[in-house]
């Protein structure tokens, strides 16, 4: 076969190889592998793009492709990648990089005002892509002394490829009235490579308020809704709105056993005072809660029924919900989904302290309990009224 798209009644593409990719070194080997065996495009977007050892790396390895007459496009947020050097973006546009900041509603020297490009994709010759919540930085690298923040991002060869290489051109775009068919949609590629007893089913979904698109929250809901015996979620930085604590409870009291791995430690100290204000009421409704030790936590996965999945750049919480535009892919597959629900409940035994409602009295006081009530309220203010920040500065 090649050309048309296969899709099921479910709305999923079904000729796809996929597997799960850890960050640090095995994605950016993954990703500078697949950039240097692009021929004929390649098109990465990200939130943040550091000009630092990790980010040097993979600047050259654009530029190589360039000189191999491959078409390079990178878009990054204007908020989270203005620490990049004016010398560092001069070096990629002189290479012959195509390079573009994704626009806020309004900046201004000190200010930012406006939804974030928060998901991080990678699309060669419309044929491989790498989806996930790996920014390009030393962070999410293996340096030396310096472990990798835990993060995951899913590889994908075949339909759904060309779906995310679509996406990519009407984001890089952005969305013109009048684009007609991307380069993607004219492509004829040949899937044959992918026998039909060795694909699997894989749907991208995608949040972005501007367009009314709210389809990972509504893939949240679904699972929540429809599972049947276990959920695990692991989320870096899990603050529910009311709706989708409603759903949470609910599932609960029928009976399905819910997991959270959450972050230990994080970069946004305020964010996890809010979070552990959560815990209380996560406890009292019989969800079980782990926190992970090794480093900071900054993956996206969910797993239900041990059948089906979601990974990306969402978080469950209301910026990404309804200020950002975020990009998941759901995974239709039980051996898939069952071998990455293993990795996440081996995490959680292994590299996690079991938040009891005994473990979290013995952790917790009055003061403590006011800056939880405080950060939680606080956050939560800021997450419903928009997306501002002060400008980002080295």
């Amino acid at each position: 076969m090649s050309g048309g798209k296969q899709r099921n009644k479910a709305g999923y593409t079904v000729r796809n190889k996929v597997k799960l990719i850890r960050g640090g070194k095995q994605y950016f080997d993954l990703l500078l592998r697949m950039i240097n065996n692009a021929t004929e495009s390649i098109h990465l977007q990200t939130y943040i793009y550091d000009d630092d050892e990790t980010g040097q790396q993979v600047a050259a390895a654009l530029k190589a492709a360039v000189k191999r007459k491959v078409e390079v496009y990178l878009l990054t947020d204007g908020y989270a990648s203005k620490v990049m050097s004016t010398a560092f973006i001069s070096g990629l546009v002189e290479a012959g990089i195509h390079f573009r900041f994704f626009n806020p509603l309004f900046k201004s020297k000190r200010f930012y005002l406006g939804r974030r490009l928060h998901h991080k994709v990678v699309v060669t010759d419309t044929k491989y892509a790498l989806v996930g919540g790996v920014n390009i930085s030393d962070r999410y690298n293996d340096m030396p002394g310096k472990p990798a923040w835990l993060d995951f991002a899913l590889y994908v060869e075949g339909e759904a490829a060309r779906e995310l290489c679509i996406l990519c051109w009407k984001t890089w775009k952005n969305y013109p009235m009048n684009m007609g068919l991307t380069p993607c949609e004219l492509k004829e590629i040949s899937y044959d490579d992918i026998p039909d007893g060795g694909s699997c089913e894989v749907s991208m979904r995608r949040n972005d308020w501007v367009r009314r698109k709210n389809e990972i929250s509504s893939t949240y809901v679904e699972m929540l809704r429809t599972a049947q015996s276990d959920i695990v979620i692991l989320c870096s930085y899990f603050l529910p709105g009311g709706f989708i604590r409603k759903q949470l409870s609910y599932a609960a009291k029928r009976g399905v056993k819910i997991k959270v791995i959450a972050a230990g430690m994080s970069d946004v100290k305020l964010a996890k005072y809010a979070e552990r204000y959560m815990y209380s009421w996560l406890l009292r409704h019989n969800i079980e809660l782990y926190e992970y030790q090794l480093n900071i936590l900054h993956g996206k996965i969910a797993v239900c029924d041990g059948r089906w999945m979601t990974i990306g750049s969402y978080n469950i919480n209301n910026i990404s919900a309804y200020a950002s535009i975020e990009l998941n892919m759901n995974v239709r597959d039980t051996l898939m989904a069952a071998e990455t629900e293993k990795t996440l409940l081996r995490i959680a035994e292994e590299d996690c302290i079991k938040v009891t409602k005994e473990y979290y009295l013995h952790t917790n006081n009055v003061f403590k309990q006011f800056s939880r009530w405080f950060s939680y309220q606080f956050i939560r203010t800021v997450f419903y009224l928009f997306t501002f920040y002060f400008k980002h500065m080295r």
